[in-house]
């Protein structure tokens, strides 16, 4: 039983990035019928915003420290942070501690002005085009900007920790009822769990609760008529680009302590994450959510010892054999629309 509930909490944790991701991909596709290749990028792009706003506060100066002295006696010279300069030694070390977190302030702005900036200048031109089209160009699009990002911040992997109070593990079993030391997880992956119920609760609720979220909505449904109402709908389906750019840029900033982020990362995901939109419904948002969270599940429990030991490499296919059946006896996917990739 401890095996199945940390594997649990595993899939649970893989389960909110995949939804995350595929929340982002299918709004793109439900908005503006794009199959966007370069999705996986954006996530990329996303943790190093996390990378960058942990540079831009550990920036710092040179400053001769009449407490340390070298074997001459002579004051060392010490790098201070500039916001320790700027707000105190306590408050500066608490800012530059908690810099993932804070680095969703940068992420959003960088994020939804990179999502306006392609959808108005490439993925525009390509609404007419077949889809063949559309994954050619978006991803030739991520090759560039994973390239991009591998010559700006070099091609290994960079360390980007969580704040020092999420650092460790929690004695999870301990709290439900089992052993001490019998189901121990990490802080932060759990952090990520709630962080993604969070933003996944705030897509939905905008989405349908305010009069934006509803136009976009009925533009789903019938674009055509919704323009007809006199209502701009490519203006808002625009800046639901720049909003699902934004909840992957939010879910790669988020996912950097439990993954140092590289350039490949974006690609890492992207395979699964519309592997995960296929199996869930093309278009269909909860089927995403819903399929983001089952498979990250299902590929938790094929890795146990004892699943393998009956069933060899099944850890590495269970994704794809699942959308494989998926695909044959429902092709539309678990919650998709009728008559969606069903030709």
């Amino acid at each position: 039983m401890d095996a199945i509930i940390l594997q649990t909490l595993n899939g649970l944790d893989k389960g909110s990035a995949y939804a995350l991701i595929a929340l982002g991909l299918t709004l793109i596709f439900g908005t503006l019928g794009v199959v966007n290749f370069a999705h996986g990028a954006l996530f990329m792009i996303g943790a190093f915003c996390a990378v960058t706003m942990q540079r831009i506060l550990n920036l710092s100066y040179t400053v001769l420290d009449p407490t340390k002295k070298d074997f001459l006696g002579n004051p060392l010279k010490v790098q201070t942070p500039y916001v320790e300069h700027w707000f105190g030694h306590d408050m500066g070390a608490a800012i530059i501690n908690w810099s993932v977190p804070l680095s969703i302030l940068l992420a959003i702005p960088v994020m939804l002005i990179l999502g306006f900036v392609m959808e108005r200048g490439l993925i525009k031109h390509f609404y007419k085009r077949p889809h063949a089209d559309q994954i050619l160009v978006t991803f030739g699009l991520a090759i560039v900007l994973q390239e991009i990002v591998k010559q700006v911040f070099g091609a290994n992997p960079i360390p980007t920790p969580a704040p020092v109070q999420f650092a460790g593990s929690i004695d999870f079993g301990a709290l439900i009822g089992f052993a001490a030391n019998t189901i121990v997880y990490p802080y932060w992956r759990l952090i990520y769990f709630l962080f993604s119920l969070v933003v996944i609760g705030a897509v939905f609720s905008f989405l349908r609760f305010t009069t934006f979220g509803m136009v976009v909505r009925a533009g789903m449904a019938d674009r055509e008529t919704v323009g007809l109402l006199g209502i701009n709908i490519d203006r808002r389906f625009t800046l639901m680009f720049g909003i699902a750019a934004a909840v992957a840029g939010m879910a790669g900033a988020m996912y950097v302590p439990i993954n140092s982020p590289n350039y490949h990362m974006g690609m890492d995901f992207l395979v699964i994450s519309f592997v995960v939109v296929v199996v869930g419904g093309m278009g269909s948002l909860p089927g995403a959510v819903a399929a983001g969270f089952l498979l990250g599940i299902l590929e938790a429990y094929a890795s146990l010892n004892e699943v393998k030991a009956l069933l060899p490499g099944i850890d590495q296919i269970i994704i794809y054999l699942i959308a494989i059946i998926v695909l044959l006896t429902r092709p539309r996917g678990l919650m998709g629309r009728r008559g969606v990739m069903e030709d």
